[in-house]
């Protein structure tokens, strides 16, 4: 009879410790699963950031071009010149 109650008791501490895993293993997983989605979405609001960021640089140029006075044909080629190579340098230099 003791055989019994003991197989029983150790049955049902079996069940508990199981129990007592999932539980664990299911709270891990939420949090685990929030965390990712909380860095997916910081992660779409940073390319949403840096998408405006090269639009306002876009505008930004174009205005300073719009602005610039007028000057003589021969600075214009010595100027487009330098600036193919400052634009070959910034093409090399990784973004942020």
């Amino acid at each position: 009879m003791s055989d019994l109650v003991s197989s029983g008791a150790l049955n049902l501490a079996s069940v508990v410790v199981s129990v007592l895993l999932l539980v664990v293993g299911l709270v891990l997983w939420f949090f685990v699963n929030r965390a990712s989605s909380r860095t997916s979405e910081q992660i779409e609001l940073l390319e949403a950031l840096l998408d405006q960021q090269k639009r306002q640089n876009a505008l930004l140029r174009r205005l300073c071009e719009a602005n610039e006075p007028e000057k003589p044909a021969v600075e214009e080629k010595a100027v487009e010149a330098k600036n193919e190579d400052e634009d070959d340098f910034i093409r090399l230099v990784a973004e942020r």
